[in-house]
């Protein structure tokens, strides 16, 4: 009986020294071999990150000269939840709380969301207001985040929509400055790393808590002058209406720096209400983005071209013929009966087809635009004047096209029409810097709409737009302005300018593409031209009318010229212009 009892009393001490040694194992394993693993699991549970949102930098214009902000940001919350830190009794609380405070703002299936207790991050409600989301604090959820950011203000409405853009849902600029520049923009959002109670509000102890401060976004300066965007937009909008076209465009720019002083579109719309716009094109800005076939005003470009190589003077005559005979085509034009000897300059104030294709051929041996006429005039409208290339201006912008003279495409039927602005496709952008060379001696500056930086004092940092290259020397320049100016006293539109200024500009017809064709019965209206006083231009404006599908037949001088001088009067007051002595 003893041996039984010791047998058994051995038994029970094996035991349990083999489970000891299965504690002990247990143990080393946890806190021996497995430490980090729980460590990191404990620290996960009280630890979270939090992001820091950068403040996106706010966008201004200038008001004369001094910057004031279109664009600005207004503080929202996003309420956030860890459904593992509400009990139930809160969790109907809470969506009360939601319903009666946040309203509308609410995200789909909240209590769904809120029972998910395999997630610790629930979105509840986005975009609340300071207000909302103060007395959601009050209510002293738990679980409960309140995560700042920020929703972009346009105070001024429509102005400028085009050159602005606006920032979507996901806070991604999109068109405009806002699209163009959003990574400079947008900054780079900040960190918090910290141990929190189990209502989230980070503790300062804990040796890993991290704090990485957010970097805000540049603050832009653009060189678009408030109160001739407004005027511009009143006015394009006036001249398309008028002209019971659908579309237009219009650029006004500084000659001397390139500085787009004013971009409008129209239609147009509120980049704080972009997503209530049911047609996404009215957010392309058709002034950048949209090439087209200019028409006449590229006859400016044309004659500067031969008179900068030597070919022609305004003063040179030719025999002016309704027709002319190219290659296996026949080119006309538009204003018939005026044959026998004409001037350069008559051929110009008339816009005459057959002036320029003269003057063009005078390039090569003057009876074709051969290959040598071809490679001049691409090496000016490409290379010098930028046609068919991207300016670099800070917008979304497409590059157009010009076909390269060697090509097949390149031919002389094509660039015999490329002389007076059709069989080519180029941006207003394009052209305005390009014209800007003609009038202000032949510098060619990049197109921009940023004049600087304003830092955190408020005070603008300028940067500077360089002459990037020479296109027509001095001497071509000064003809084309006398040109410009000649042409533009022969008009009915000059009746309507102010005395003493220096205005002068050039009409555009061009014939539209309707299924693969050209035809006369829907034209593209268009105008280029500038204005100065005793201190040379001062501006240069360019116009766009179009009603795509509609079939209307629009005329440069009467539907897009107009619209020039509504805004060319009004800039000389504006700029306080002196006139010429």
């Amino acid at each position: 009986m003893q041996r039984l009892i010791r047998s058994r009393t051995g038994w029970l001490a094996i035991a349990l020294l083999v489970v000891m040694a299965a504690f002990v194992l247990r143990l080393f394993q946890l806190q021996i071999l497995q430490y980090g693993k729980y460590t990191e699991l404990a620290r996960a549970s009280q630890q979270r990150q939090f992001v820091i949102p950068a403040e996106r930098g706010k966008i201004y214009m200038m008001d004369g000269k001094t910057p004031v902000p279109v664009v600005l940001n207004q503080a929202v919350y996003t309420v956030i939840a860890d459904p593992q830190s509400i009990d139930d009794k809160e969790r109907s609380q809470l969506v009360d709380g939601l319903r009666e405070i946040a309203g509308g703002e609410m995200t789909e299936n909240v209590s769904e969301r809120l029972n998910n207790k395999k997630s610790r991050y629930e979105v509840l409600a986005k975009n609340i207001t300071r207000t909302q989301a103060e007395k959601l604090k009050k209510k002293n959820f738990a679980g409960v985040l309140y995560q700042q950011s920020s929703i972009r203000n346009y105070p001024e409405g429509e102005l400028g929509a085009h050159v602005l853009g606006f920032v979507n849902a996901a806070g991604e600029g999109q068109y405009g400055v806002e699209g163009s520049l959003n990574k400079q923009l947008k900054g780079r959002d900040g960190l918090l790393q910290s141990v929190t109670d189990v209502r989230n509000i980070p503790l300062t102890v804990g040796k890993n808590n991290m704090r990485i401060e957010a970097k805000s976004g540049d603050n832009l300066a653009l060189t678009v002058d408030r109160n001739i965007q407004n005027q511009t937009e009143l006015a394009l909008k006036k001249g398309v209406e008028a002209a019971g076209a659908t579309e237009g465009s219009v650029i006004v720019m500084n000659p001397k720096n390139g500085q787009v002083l004013a971009m409008a579109n129209y239609p147009t719309y509120n980049p704080a209400d972009f997503a209530k716009q049911k047609n996404g094109s009215v957010f392309v800005d058709s002034a950048s983005m949209v090439p087209f076939e200019p028409g006449s005003i590229i006859k400016s470009f044309s004659f500067a071209t031969a008179i900068d190589k030597g070919v022609i003077t305004p003063s040179s005559t030719y025999n002016n013929t309704d027709c002319i005979k190219v290659a296996d085509r026949t080119m006309c034009n538009a204003l018939r009966g005026l044959g026998g000897t004409m001037t350069i300059q008559g051929a110009f104030n008339n816009s005459l087809n057959v002036g320029t294709i003269t003057a063009i051929r005078k390039l090569g041996n003057g009876s074709q635009i051969n290959l040598p006429a071809r490679q001049t005039l691409y090496e000016y409208y490409h290379d010098k004047f930028g046609f068919g290339t991207k300016t670099g201006i800070e917008l979304g912008e497409a590059s157009g096209y010009i076909y390269p003279p060697d090509s097949v495409e390149g031919n002389e039927v094509r660039y015999s029409a490329m002389t007076y602005g059709q069989s080519m496709n180029l941006t207003m952008v394009q052209v305005a810097a390009g014209f800007s060379s003609l009038v202000n001696g032949g510098q060619y500056y990049k197109p921009t709409v940023l004049v600087g930086t304003i830092d955190e004092s408020g005070n603008l940092k300028p940067s500077e737009n360089k002459v990037i290259r020479q296109t027509v020397s001095g001497g071509t320049s000064s003809q084309m302005r006398t040109m410009l100016t000649t042409a533009r006293r022969s008009s009915f539109l000059s009746k309507s300018d102010k005395s003493g200024y220096e205005i002068g500009g050039k009409t555009g017809t061009s014939e539209a593409v309707v299924n693969g064709a050209y035809t006369q019965k829907e034209t593209i209206a268009t105008y280029i031209g500038y204005g100065g006083g005793k201190n040379g231009a001062e501006y240069v404006i360019m116009v766009r009318v179009a009603a795509p599908g509609k079939g209307i037949n629009l005329q440069g001088n009467l539907h897009a010229g107009p619209i020039f001088t509504d805004i060319s009067n009004w800039m000389i007051d504006y700029m306080k212009i002196a006139p010429k002595e």
